[in-house]
């Protein structure tokens, strides 16, 4: 999963990064507000973990502003010193879905992201997918549309897995590239547009078969079931 955190001790935000990427997510780090406000007009997250006390704001300042301004319901916990009852209201009241009192204890860290996420992306622990006319099969790692299977390799699989799964949201180039071609990520945009288009042609993602795949200028692609189309 793709984490953003907001600190402004250096100290804990390294802590936090090591921790989440310990667990297999990928950590990007912000020590303002404002730059993680910058951030988030652009990119997407799966979670997003933030502090109270900022240089340029505070923390339930920060989660008003991304329930206001980011479409997707992203999953937010506070990580902070504040610890009264009447802060643990203000800060689940602004908009946040847990609160973690500092300091940070790594195992208490890794279990509340680990539910955070699990509630907000189920998995699929049924072994086969089904989407309308497409069956996913993970042992084989192979994808059949109306029963007859679809050669994709290893990268376009993932890409397709990913964005049946997050049927709905916008996600950002750099949140695509980074689940398809690992933490680094460092791949040239023409490489995901050659992905997404192989995927539109192989899959042959068209209304008529339930699901398209569309362009959002200036930040990512958009995969969506077509209204009147059943989804399984």
């Amino acid at each position: 999963m793709r984490i953003a955190a907001l600190d402004d001790d250096a100290l804990q935000l390294d802590l936090i990064k090591q921790a989440t990427e310990a667990m297999g997510h990928v950590c990007h780090t912000h020590l303002t507000g404002a730059e993680l406000m910058r951030t988030l007009r652009r990119e997407t997250f799966d979670l997003l973990i933030v502090d109270w006390h900022l240089p340029d704001t505070t923390g339930p300042e920060v989660v008003r502003w991304v329930r206001q301004n980011v479409a997707a319901r992203v999953p937010i916990l506070f990580v902070t010193h504040r610890q009264e009852e009447r802060d643990i209201v203000e800060g689940l009241g602004s908009g946040a879905d847990d609160f973690m009192v500092k300091p940070v204890r790594i195992g208490e860290l890794n279990a509340r992201v680990a539910a955070l996420l699990r509630r907000a992306y189920p998995e699929n622990t049924g072994g086969v997918m089904e989407f309308g006319r497409y069956r996913f099969l993970p042992e084989t790692r192979s994808i059949e549309k109306d029963g007859v299977a679809v050669e994709l390799k290893n990268r376009e699989y993932d890409l397709a897995l990913f964005l049946f799964q997050n049927m709905g949201r916008l996600l950002s180039r750099d949140h695509l590239k980074e689940v398809v071609w690992g933490q680094v990520a460092d791949v040239m945009s023409r490489s995901l547009d050659t992905h997404i288009s192989r995927l539109r042609t192989l899959l042959d993602l068209r209304p008529a078969n339930g699901f398209i795949v569309t362009a959002v200028y200036g930040v990512g692609y958009r995969f969506e079931a077509v209204e009147g189309q059943h989804k399984s």
